[in-house]
């Protein structure tokens, strides 16, 4: 009964946002993520000392990567494939689905990873929702869809009905930039599951397309241009190598970055850009987009190509743009390859248009804040000049 009455003023702030004629949903999964045992056998002194030490050498003898924070790009990138062969219709952004009219559902979903690591340590909850929208929205808008609702999925130990609270004003927040509604959610307590005063967040997203104006990088051709859209800082992604480097580096989320007067932890907690409205600005003006690149994980890398036919190569020069200072710190501190950084983050660029040369003004003309990037050229994948 405790635990229904804390619940009942979380989706009261849920369906606050779900208008008169909308039905909401809800639907309750597990979560894979589980409470890490605490370390007994040593003082955490030590435990922490030893394992500097041995990160200090590591990042002297080579460099950090992904994998080194405990991220496997490589056995992600396996499961997909594993995925495809039971179900080959995956592999985009997002999914599509015919509902009549010539009309498309395109539809998402995605979390925000270990980025809710610096929500905890920092008390801080009022953005993390605005995260969880935009990985999602930002993914169903590279098929040209326009969001419609999104769905979100809290789960705790212990809910602290507060903390659940600011979550979900950031989501609310999050729908309203995307221009869509907050349908319904689900609220789960699963005691011992998560360490005390820690959640996990998954979200949902769904949008509509016209079939006809579907984009999915087929007609991209040799002599379009890539054009960039800025990232606000590291988004959603790459955050376990994050706190890596600030372990190494002895760094503290209360310390001033060496580049302005803001604290690591209030730049590394900035939300997720949410491009909505500038990319559906675009497509107002043009039916000529072939392409657009939501650079999450496995940024350049593994992101650009899944809208190259085959035998195209991006070709991007990066004297186009500069890279963020916080970018350049992580891969000092870290001793981080360019090629690991590039696989990992987005490096100050968090969505790519792929246009025609005959709509490059259009595009740039449209106060959206894009910048020429690279070129499409004969080849295969992506190539950094």
């Amino acid at each position: 009964m405790l635990a229904s009455t804390l619940a009942s003023g979380v989706a009261e702030l849920r369906a606050s946002c779900v208008p008169a004629a909308a039905r909401p949903c809800c639907r309750a999964a597990p979560s894979c993520n589980a409470a890490q045992p605490d370390r007994q056998s040593q003082p955490a002194a030590a435990v922490r000392l030893g394992r500097q030490q041995l990160q200090r050498a590591a990042v002297v003898a080579g460099s950090l990567s992904y994998k080194d924070a405990g991220v496997d790009i490589d056995a992600g990138n396996e499961l997909v494939n594993r995925i495809k062969k039971l179900n080959p219709a995956i592999g985009g952004f997002a999914g599509t689905y015919p509902f009549g009219d010539g009309k498309l559902l395109v539809a998402g979903t995605d979390g925000v990873g270990t980025k809710l690591k610096l929500a905890f340590e920092m008390n801080k909850h009022d953005t993390i929702g605005i995260d969880l929208v935009a990985m999602s929205v930002n993914d169903i808008l590279c098929q040209g869809a326009k969001p419609m609702f999104f769905l979100d999925y809290f789960a705790t130990s212990s809910l602290d009905v507060d903390n659940a609270e600011m979550v979900v004003k950031g989501i609310v927040e999050g729908c309203k930039q995307s221009d869509c509604i907050l349908m319904g959610g689900e609220t789960a307590e699963m005691p011992d599951m998560y360490k005390k005063g820690e959640y996990d967040l998954a979200g949902f997203a769904v949008g509509s397309v016209d079939e006809d104006r579907l984009i999915d990088g087929k007609s991209v051709a040799a002599g379009d241009l890539v054009l960039g859209l800025a990232s606000s800082g590291v988004h959603s992604n790459g955050f376990s190598l994050v706190h890596k480097i600030l372990q190494v580096s002895g760094t503290k989320l209360g310390d001033k970055v060496p580049w302005g007067e803001a604290t690591f932890g209030e730049v590394l907690l900035e939300p997720t850009v949410i491009y909505v409205r500038r990319i559906m600005k675009v497509l107002q003006l043009t039916d000529n987009v072939k392409g657009l690149v939501h650079i999450t994980g496995g940024g350049f890398w593994e992101n650009i190509p899944r809208v190259l036919p085959e035998g195209l190569q991006a070709k991007i020069f990066r004297d186009k743009w500069e890279v963020p200072p916080l970018f350049q710190w992580l891969q000092k501190e870290g001793g981080v390859t360019d090629n690991e950084m590039f696989r990992t983050y987005n490096m100050g660029v968090g969505m790519i248009m792929v246009v025609p040369p005959g709509d490059v003004h259009t595009v740039l003309g449209a106060g959206i804040d894009a910048f020429v990037l690279g070129e499409i050229v004969e080849g295969q994948g992506v190539q950094l000049v």
